[in-house]
């Protein structure tokens, strides 16, 4: 079973920045695609950005995120990261990132794991 562990959610104020982590157990890390993923109460679960598998290292973004959230990923430490800038009260939410071994796009139910969030609240 591979794990995931969030890490680096906080209070921040509007117009801030925070980096959460993503660590994974996953023992192919290069070969996989590392999705971030939110929810807020009452809402469905939203893609927030994705990174593919190295060599390639395509990236993909939701446009409510576009230019003030980048994704990046260290092979050596397992692990993903995203810098968030210029944080919006809409961007309260928990965070989530997910794995997959043949998915690298927005859609939630196509990562096999998922870690169990990281709380980001936004204060206006």
């Amino acid at each position: 079973q591979v794990q995931l562990v969030e890490s680096g959610g906080g209070l921040v104020q509007a117009g801030g920045s925070l980096t959460l982590s993503c660590t994974t157990s996953e023992r192919t890390f290069s070969n996989v695609a590392m999705g971030w993923f939110r929810q807020s109460p009452g809402k469905e679960r939203e893609f927030v950005a994705v990174i593919s598998r190295s060599g390639s290292n395509s990236k993909g973004y939701a446009d409510s995120v576009k230019g003030r959230f980048t994704i990046s990923r260290d092979n050596a430490r397992n692990t993903v990261n995203l810098q968030m800038n210029s944080l919006k009260p809409e961007d309260t939410a928990s965070y989530y990132c997910a794995t997959s071994r043949t998915y690298s796009g927005s859609t939630w139910s196509l990562y096999d794991y998922w870690g169990r969030g990281t709380q980001v609240t936004v204060s206006s």
